[in-house]
């Protein structure tokens, strides 16, 4: 299939619990570097304003609409970028783990509320109850987040995939344990990852956060970036710098595939790769 690309900046930003306005800070910087290098798309963490699993979001989360998200939207319509960022969301009584996708007008096209909730903070974070793509001049995109993305969960993009998208964003928040000795992190997503984009021609573009968990159950763990972008051939890509120091940025061509198969023929196609992995 002919291939065409988007520019996507990973915004791999340091985030602190219960610190919305640094948080901010940091993330327009980001954006306003990637935009001056060329970025049509811009990628920011899982839980960007409060960090995740944080319990001081049960009185800190806004709405969407809400604060935080028309801070992005403006940022977006000002920098002319679609801006993909993880939010709390307060609605109602619950909250949610909320993506939100903004396009480069401020306009906001849609949110996700994440599906896979950890153990951990199910208490904190009600279950999302959809998936969507979002239909842009750049492309059919898809968006999840962190653990919707995982081995035990691969059929929630997969379902993206089935509904046309032809990249899926997923801000993210990974994190190790103290005293973690590995030097090297993101092998078990990159399995995923890999199997999502070989069978589907997806690219997938995940965005974790860095800096260190200092509150709820995670508390003591650090967030280490190693954000991952997988092409559409599952093998060629970029992993960003692990470390709970390791905020950075990227801006890098993303292919799109064309999308063409949908159906039975996409069924066929996807079994028939199957085979080979």
């Amino acid at each position: 299939m002919q291939e065409k690309c988007v520019k996507v900046a990973m915004c791999q930003v340091q985030v602190e619990a219960s610190k919305p306005e640094e948080n901010f800070a940091r993330g327009y910087e980001m954006l306003r570097k990637a935009a001056q290098q060329g970025a049509r798309i811009a990628v920011l963490p899982e839980c960007f304003d409060l960090g995740w699993a944080n319990p001081e979001a049960e009185t800190l989360a806004q709405p969407i609409p809400g604060p935080y998200a028309a801070q992005l939207s403006a940022w977006a319509k000002e920098l002319s970028l679609y801006v993909c960022a993880g939010l709390t969301e307060r609605a109602g009584d619950k909250l949610y783990n909320t993506a939100v996708l903004i396009d480069d007008q401020g306009e906001m096209l849609g949110i996700h509320r994440k599906i896979n909730i950890l153990t951990d903070v199910e208490g904190l974070y009600a279950v999302g109850d959809r998936l969507n793509v979002f239909h842009t001049p750049l492309g059919v995109v898809g968006m999840d987040i962190c653990a919707d993305n995982a081995a035990s969960s691969t059929v929630l993009a997969e379902a993206l995939c089935r509904m046309g998208a032809q990249i899926i964003l997923s801000p993210c928040s990974w994190a190790v344990p103290p005293n973690c000795r590995r030097a090297y992190y993101g092998g078990e997503w990159y399995a995923p990852y890999s199997k999502l984009a070989k069978l589907y021609g997806v690219s997938i573009v995940g965005v974790s956060n860095v800096g260190k968990v200092t509150a709820g159950a995670w508390a003591g763990w650090s967030c280490i970036g190693s954000s991952i972008a997988l092409f559409s051939d599952g093998e060629s890509g970029t992993t960003l710098p692990y470390g709970e120091d390791a905020q950075c940025l990227r801006v890098l061509d993303v292919p799109l595939c064309a999308g063409a198969l949908r159906g039975t023929a996409l069924s066929h196609e996807v079994t028939v790769r199957a085979a080979t992995l």
